[in-house]
């Protein structure tokens, strides 16, 4: 879980922090108040327990009167939302109407906007949603070869999602290469423990690799991304699995967990490689040679590539995995300069390709600051 306290204007953030490994004994929530940073530990703690301590911080610092608007990231908001919008009643419905094409995601969301509506009973609540920025693709990128009733009457077409990282990360590339984002034809990566690439031309999203739910496209920390459709029924057949048993199996033990044995963190499947773990090495090699594909796959929405940008937590801090990535994309002419990556992590963006070749970067995702301005914008700057 992700939180700033950001003033839009300036984006100055007077707090933020991430709770992470939620739900094990080393769960914990950093809190960086200036260049001061805090963690708290709170084993076993779930999502609810962590905004508790978001909100104690918050009173502690004497800061929860400061907020004026609440920006909420909600992941599925179908064909109804192309923008942001306020959230009120008939908001909340269609987001709920939304569950069954995100049901890890939409019921969380919804659950932490009841909590912060409670919270802040004062301040407007702005919804962004993650496939906003992904609903100017073409029909032939994001309509499925299934019965056209399934789409008509059923929604099932491609939506797309980490819109709001997607579209900040190409506005930050535009502005390190010194062009006009409107000129550029770009192949942005947001790589965490959610995955997905994205074909982005004059600032506009023609493809990307989630579908109808975030489960499609690339290998994930518990996600399987793309298997062959008829694994429910193989299975079923064959292993007396349910529907359901299968879902939340590609959902929540498949991807680097799933191939690893090990876990879905990349640090320390990276340790492990190191150590010489063939499952955590399977596991590094299939997701590099997965993305890899999917990135040459976006470069086909494009009528040119103009840089390949890295971001999210493993596209920003792991050198290894890019350099992993990489390898396998010679033929677009995109290299790796082992010094420049080795350097750019931790926070430090830039570029990481050889000396003359096509531009490889590594931009810092903000989809925090994103939001905020998002949401000030909706308000007309009230905020």
């Amino acid at each position: 879980m992700k939180f700033a306290l950001i003033r839009p204007a300036t984006g100055e953030q007077a707090l933020s922090g991430l709770a992470e490994r939620l739900r094990s004994s080393e769960a914990h929530v950093t809190f960086r108040v200036g260049d001061q940073k805090i963690q708290t530990p709170c084993p076993d703690a779930d999502y609810a327990d962590a905004f508790r301590l978001l909100l104690a911080e918050l009173d502690r610092l004497d800061l929860r009167g400061d907020v004026r608007v609440v920006g909420h990231r909600v992941v599925h908001g179908g064909e109804r939302f192309s923008r942001p919008a306020r959230i009120d009643a008939e908001v909340l419905e269609q987001i709920r109407a939304c569950i069954p094409l995100a049901p890890l995601h939409n019921p969380a969301n919804l659950a932490g906007i009841e909590a912060a509506q409670e919270a802040f009973p004062d301040a407007a609540h702005i919804a962004v949603f993650d496939t906003a920025f992904h609903q100017t693709m073409p029909e032939v990128a994001y309509r499925y070869a299934v019965p056209d009733a399934w789409y008509r009457e059923h929604g099932v077409r491609r939506y797309g999602f980490h819109g709001t990282s997607h579209a900040f990360v190409a506005g930050e590339a535009a502005r390190m290469l010194g062009r006009p984002l409107t000129d550029l034809n770009l192949v942005t990566a947001h790589l965490g423990n959610g995955c997905s690439v994205a074909a982005v031309r004059g600032g506009q999203s023609v493809d990307t690799s989630m579908g109808l739910t975030p489960l499609e496209g690339l290998v994930m920390g518990t996600r399987s991304g793309d298997v062959d459709p008829n694994l429910h029924d193989y299975l079923a057949r064959q292993a007396g699995l349910t529907l359901a048993q299968v879902t939340d199996a590609l959902n929540r033990e498949s991807g680097l967990l799933g191939l690893s044995g090990l876990g879905s963190d990349l640090r320390e499947l990276e340790a492990a490689d190191a150590a010489g773990h063939a499952g955590a090495r399977l596991a590094l090699d299939v997701f590099a040679y997965r993305l890899a594909q999917k990135i040459a796959g976006m470069a086909v929405a494009l009528p040119g590539l103009d840089a390949l940008v890295f971001t999210g937590g493993i596209g920003e801090n792991s050198a290894d995995m890019r350099a992993r990535t990489l390898r396998h994309l010679a033929l677009l002419g995109l290299t790796c300069d082992e010094d420049r990556n080795a350097r750019t992590v931790r926070g430090e963006a830039g570029a990481i390709h050889q000396e003359g070749a096509r531009p490889v970067l590594v931009v810092n995702t903000d989809e925090e600051r994103m939001i905020a301005q998002q949401a000030a914008d909706l308000l007309g700057g009230q905020a």
